[in-house]
Parts: structure tokens; C-alpha cells; sequence
């Protein structure tokens, strides 16, 4: 099937008027984007026709020969209950629009209604049956705990169930003509899931990126909407902006939590809209792209204290993705370091070195401000400087050994204690601190010793004191 159509499942026109059929048909492709479109002008084809196609909407006249709109209304919504149905009568009748809501119609229009009216309606069903079918696979996944294709996202090194849930969210919605709001802190890889989704939603299209971080306003439209030859100095000839470049394709804009305000209102009324004006043209265009955007800010604390829009922000949020940090999914270090590894050494013409068992160990006790991209940065500088057979500790210890601020804010927050149990006292809480750390160490007592900010002999002490006597 022809990714490019929008929705993805076909809307259904039943008309015995051939030329109302025609001239919807136009209405919706011109002023609501929409193009996957099936026509039928005999009301006894309709059934046979959800039978053979995959249909998601049905726009329904209520007085046809042969079977009529209620006829055929009952019919489907007793058939086919995942169908959604809006009637577009020629009769301004309450009774007759409360009747079909009441047999399970979506919506009621009168033929001679606002054309923005029609469209908005007819847009809010796509939007209503997307996100249920998105809810059904995404169930459906996570029950199966599948996968349909991995190989997507095998450049994503992870084996974190954070991820994989992340992962299934993903295939589940990346059939949508939705937007898709990534967020995580810096280095998490937020454009690696912008790549998997548009390979994922099988567009024909390409993926397109821009950094709209630092971009003036005159820019940013520029660089999206594009400008037509004179718009401005120097515009010598006419140039496509970036949305026109993503056609039938996904547009990627990273670092969206730092527009300003005034490009703000312009991303916002293309994405409401879904057209734009290039500089210097008085002649609309549709955006035919899919729209990812991403940002490690903290939108909901923007928004508070005013520097981003809360209608943008929720018409960005329909879908969205929180990408845990590399210290919420440890277990990926050693994969990564692996990965790193080998990748660097292809990359310097080296042979991958070992390493010290205790080097994933070690690197798990570090915060990682930096996540993945600085875990890479790390290897590579290891590489680099590698000479011997194993992998030295001592490059990796002189990189994160200084980290006292770099440490969870966990480190500052006071433990709470039940007020009506007695306090435990110092040789009791040092104990439960000791045993903590050697757990999350892996009983490797030099790094459990790093981790209490003590030295290894000062450790040892300790363990021997907390031994029972006679061990």
C-alpha cells in the first residue's frame, strides 16, 4: 500500500450523487489533506466494500435508492463495530441526527454545512479511530512482548525493558500522520528514534533534519517554508524550504524546546493548518510530511514560566516519547561498551582489545551526565590511547574519577525515617551502607570503596569488624 496516503486506512464517500461524490472528494484531498479515498454511488456495494478494503471511516447520505443511509448504518455498525460513521445528509432534521447518533454514527452534517466545519469533523474521527488502532497494536504488542521488526532497531544498542517498551510504542504508532514528540536528556539518542520511525512508517519520502536550535525567526521560515525568487535581498531564484524537501517523507526538527516564541506561532500554524506560505508567496501549500520533533528541555517547566506555548505543546504531544538516561538502564554499559569498542578500533585500523572484567563495573557507579555520547567519547579516547593487550582501567578512572558534582541528586536528599520506630543507630547504618554498596558493586570492594568515598584498606577494616566472631 501507497504510505504517502493519508490516513492510513481508507475513508469510505457513499453517494448515489456522483457529482457530490466528486466534488467531496476534491474538498477533502484540497482542504484536509486527505487522500486515501474510496467512492461508491450504489449503496448495495457498500457492504462488499468494507469486506475487500481496509476501511477505517465511512462518510454515509441518508436517502439513497435501493438500501438507505439508516439501513446501511445499522448494518455496519453491527458488522463492522471499528468502523466509524459520519452522515452527510441533505436533511436539517434534529430527529433524523439524533436518531443516527443514537444507532452509533460518529457525527451528523448537513450537506450545505461550513465546508471548515465538515473537514474539522471529518479530521477528529481519523484522529479518533488512529489513536485506537495505535491503542490496539500497542496492547497487542505488549502482551506478546513482540517485536515486528527488530531489525529496525538493532542501531539502538539496548537490552533494557525501558527500551523495549519504547521500542513497541514506536511500531505501534509510526503509521500515524500524527506528530511525535521525543524527549531526553542530551546524548540519549533521540535522532536514532527519529530514524527508526520513519523507516518504521515505510514512507516513501525522506527523512529530513534540522537543528532548529539558534535559528531567528526570518530563518526558520525560510529554512522551512522556503521563499519564491525577490521574497527578499538577494533572493536571486526561487528555493524549496525543508517541509516541501520531506514530501511524502518525515520532517525531523531537533531541539524544538528552544524556539522562540514567534517561531513557535508559526510551527503551530502548520501543524493546525497543515499548509504554509513560502516568504514572498501569497499561495498556500500542504504539508505532505510527517512531523518528529525533539528536545532534552523540560517543556512543562517552559511552559510555567512562559517561554513555550501550551497549544503548541499539545498539539506536538499527541504522541510522545520519554528516553530514559544511561544511569536508568545500566544493563545496556556493557553492551555499549562492547559495541564502542568494536566500533572504534574498526574505525583507527586497531584490533579490538579485552578489557578488565571490573571496567563494566566501574563505569556503572559513574552518572553519566553525558549518557551514550559520552560513553562513547570515553571508548574512543581509551582507543586512542591503547596500547597494550587489555584495555587500561586507569584512562577510564582519571575520566570519571572526578564526579563528586556530577552525582545524582538522590546524594543530597535526606532519608527519611518512620517517626514512630526507634532510630538505628551509627554501627547500624554503617552496615546498611556498606552492604549497599557492595551489592551495587558487585562485591568488587575497591569500586564499593569509591562508592562510600573511602579507601579500599578503610573498607576492609570495616568488614572486619562488622564479622561475627569466630567467622
Amino acid at each position: 500500500m501507497n504510505q504517502s496516503l493519508y490516513p492510513e486506512f481508507g475513508v469510505l464517500l457513499v453517494d448515489d450523487e456522483t457529482s457530490y461524490l466528486r466534488s467531496l472528494s476534491i474538498l477533502l484531498e484540497r482542504s484536509g489533506g486527505i487522500t486515501h479515498i474510496h467512492r461508491c454511488d450504489d449503496s448495495r456495494r457498500v457492504m462488499d466494500i468494507l469486506q475487500q478494503q481496509s476501511i477505517g471511516l465511512v462518510l454515509l447520505d441518508l436517502t439513497m435508492p435501493h438500501l438507505s443511509g439508516k439501513q446501511l448504518l445499522t448494518m455496519i455498525t453491527e458488522q463492522h463495530p471499528d468502523i466509524a460513521v459520519i452522515i452527510i445528509s441533505g436533511l436539517n432534521q434534529v430527529e433524523s441526527a439524533v436518531e443516527c447518533l443514537q444507532q452509533g454514527a460518529f457525527d451528523y452534517f448537513v450537506k450545505t454545512s461550513e465546508e471548515s466545519r465538515l473537514i474539522e469533523g471529518i479530521k477528529r474521527a481519523i484522529r479518533m479511530q488512529e489513536m485506537r488502532r495505535e491503542n490496539l497494536a500497542l496492547g497487542q504488542r505488549i502482551l506478546n512482548n513482540s517485536l515486528e521488526r527488530p531489525e529496525v532497531f538493532e542501531p539502538i544498542v539496548s537490552r533494557s525493558p525501558t527500551m523495549r517498551a519504547v521500542f513497541q510504542y514506536l511500531e505501534s504508532i509510526a503509521p500515524s500522520n500524527q506528530p511525535l514528540l521525543i524527549c531526553g536528556e542530551s546524548g540519549t539518542g533521540k535522532e536514532l528514534l527519529a530514524q527508526a520511525a520513519h523507516q518504521l512508517s515505510n514512507r516513501k519520502g525522506p527523512l529530513v533534519t534540522v537543528n532548529v536550535a539558534g535559528l531567528d525567526d526570518n530563518v526558520f521560515a525560510d529554512t522551512l517554508f522556503g521563499h519564491q525568487r525577490g521574497a527578499f535581498t538577494g533572493a536571486e531564484r526561487s528555493r524549496a524550504g525543508l517541509v516541501e524537501q520531506a514530501a511524502n517523507g518525515t520532517l525531523f526538527l531537533d531541539e524544538i524546546g528552544d524556539l522562540s516564541m514567534a517561531s513557535q506561532v508559526k510551527l503551530l500554524r502548520l501543524l493546525q493548518e497543515g499548509e504554509y506560505y513560502p516568504l514572498g508567496s501569497d499561495r498556500p501549500k500542504r504539508i505532505r510530511a510527517r512531523v518528529i520533533v525533539a528536545t532534552h528541555q523540560d517543556l512543562p517547566a517552559r511552559q510555567a514560566d512562559g517561554s513555550f506555548r501550551k497549544d503548541l505543546y499539545y498539539r506536538l504531544c499527541t504522541h510522545q516519547i520519554q528516553i530514559p538516561p544511561l544511569r536508568q538502564r545500566k544493563e545496556d554499559i556493557p553492551l555499549l561498551l562492547d559495541h564502542f569498542i568494536r566500533q572504534a578500533a574498526a574505525e583507527m585500523d586497531k584490533s579490538a582489545p579485552g578489557y578488565p572484567p571490573e571496567l563494566p563495573l566501574l563505569l556503572s557507579t559513574y552518572h553519566f551526565p553525558g549518557n551514550i555520547r559520552e560513553l562513547r567519547a570515553l571508548v574512543y579516547d581509551a582507543i586512542s590511547r591503547h596500547r597494550s593487550h587489555l584495555l587500561s582501567m586507569e584512562v577510564f578512572r582519571q575520566a570519571i574519577g572526578n564526579d563528586s558534582d556530577e552525582l545524582p541528586q538522590a546524594e543530597s536528599t535526606p532519608v527519611a525515617f518512620n517517626p514512630e520506630l526507634p532510630l538505628p543507630t551509627l554501627a547500624q547504618m554503617d552496615a546498611l551502607l556498606v552492604e549497599e554498596a557492595l551489592q551495587r558493586a558487585d562485591h568488587n570492594q575497591s569500586l564499593a570503596a569509591r562508592l562510600l568515598g573511602i579507601s579500599q584498606p578503610a573498607l576492609s577494616k570495616r568488614l572486619k569488624k562488622m564479622r561475627p566472631v569466630g567467622n
